[in-house]
């Protein structure tokens, strides 16, 4: 029988961790999940276990010898000075036991999701351990080890066959995903992201637009520091809609950090909850209106786990059952189980408090800088379709 939307979710998946102390925390998977069982809107029939990514498929991505090199990390037979050439060892990714086995079961779930998506067993499939889209094929980076996008949208091309549409609106630029295909036409990446010149990676950049045959399928808005929920949400909703329009998918990946929030402690953006309820719909249409509804949407960034990840990443799920029209208070057993844990005090609606943040003296100035880089970012299929 078919799934219309299909949740990928094992509590291994909390096996990628690096220290206690370490802002990448999947605890976030599990609040999410409990979120969700509480308000009564995920059922077991839904609930679908992860494999394990093979060495063959994560080849498809990354060099044999740093697969090798994270398999040794795991055993703790990789000597430091080795550790750093692949990117691994550092403060953003330390080593840990089973590194290979945790970050091979993150590429599995995604590939999970694609499997019963394309094979359609489902419409819709979220795999919320995902998007770990710094990764880069011979290094690890920004928290990632093996970069499960990239090999989900190289495994769509191998056993599928289809036009890949990559959207990542995580506050950091999605950069291995997008160097991964620079050079390919059949795979458009978009990526909305907080400017890179004070924010990891650094890169994103409006010119970075392609090379080759893929020159002018990498899309990029990078939006200034304390930019605001309508500045954010004009650029995402005008620019991936004529992204859409323009190169037609057969599939969309969504990769859904949620670190762009007022709260995130390792970003400079003052978006609330609301763009989280708007995300998600915008990709919802567009996977119907060219995909046959066919979606795949990954987790990402996202560091306050227990304020802010929990309701923006439910939200995602709740867009794919269609029961997004959602507000009021959270359920009241999740709020009491989790605010014993939360070193902070939970926010118990899904609306954010009126009072957020105080104003931003720059508001004016950050929206129209944000609408020239969407006009700078859209004007070669602008110009191509006035042409």
């Amino acid at each position: 029988m078919k799934n219309d939307s299909i949740f990928v979710y094992s509590p291994e998946l909390f096996q990628y961790k690096f220290n206690d102390n370490h802002p990448f925390n999947q605890l976030r998977v599990e609040l999410t999940y409990d979120l969700l069982k509480a308000l009564d809107v995920l059922n077991p029939s839904q609930v679908v276990t992860p494999r394990m990514a093979t060495d063959e498929e994560l080849e498809l991505v990354h060099d044999p010898k740093y697969i090798q090199a994270v398999k040794l990390a795991s055993e703790g037979n990789l000597p430091k000075e080795k550790a750093i050439n692949f990117g691994i060892g550092t403060e953003d990714t330390p080593m840990f036991a089973n590194m290979h086995q945790a970050s091979a079961l993150l590429v599995g779930a995604t590939l999970t999701a694609v499997d019963y998506v394309l094979t359609g067993k489902a419409n819709h499939a979220l795999s919320l351990g995902g998007g770990l889209h710094h990764g880069f094929r011979g290094k690890a980076s920004g928290f990632c080890i093996y970069n499960d996008s990239s090999v989900a949208i190289k495994y769509i091309q191998s056993k599928y066959n289809l036009r890949v549409l990559y959207v990542d609106t995580d506050a950091h630029h999605g950069d291995g995903v997008q160097w991964t295909f620079y050079d390919d036409p059949n795979v458009c990446t978009f990526s909305i992201h907080e400017t890179g010149r004070y924010l990891f990676p650094g890169t994103g950049n409006v010119g970075e637009r392609g090379t080759g045959k893929g020159y002018g399928y990498s899309f990029n808005i990078p939006v200034d520091a304390f930019t605001e929920d309508e500045s954010w949400l004009h650029a995402y909703k005008v620019g991936l809609t004529e992204v859409a329009d323009f190169f037609k998918p057969d599939i969309i990946i969504t990769q859904n950090g949620a670190d762009s929030h007022y709260y995130d402690p390792l970003t400079h953006l003052s978006s609330s909850i609301k763009i989280y309820k708007e995300i998600p719909k915008l990709a919802h249409e567009i996977a119907h209106k060219y995909c046959n509804g066919r979606w795949i949407a990954v987790g990402g960034g996202g560091y306050d786990i227990w304020r802010v990840v929990p309701r923006a990443w439910a939200l995602i799920w709740l867009e794919m059952i269609e029961k997004s029209n959602i507000s009021g208070f959270l359920p009241q057993e999740w709020i009491e189980k989790w605010q014993q844990k939360s070193p902070v005090k939970l926010i118990d609606t899904w609306e954010d408090p009126h009072d957020l943040y105080p104003p931003i003296p720059r508001k004016l100035e950050i929206n129209e800088k944000n609408e020239q880089t969407v006009i700078k970012a859209l004007f070669p299929i602008r110009n191509h379709t006035n042409n």
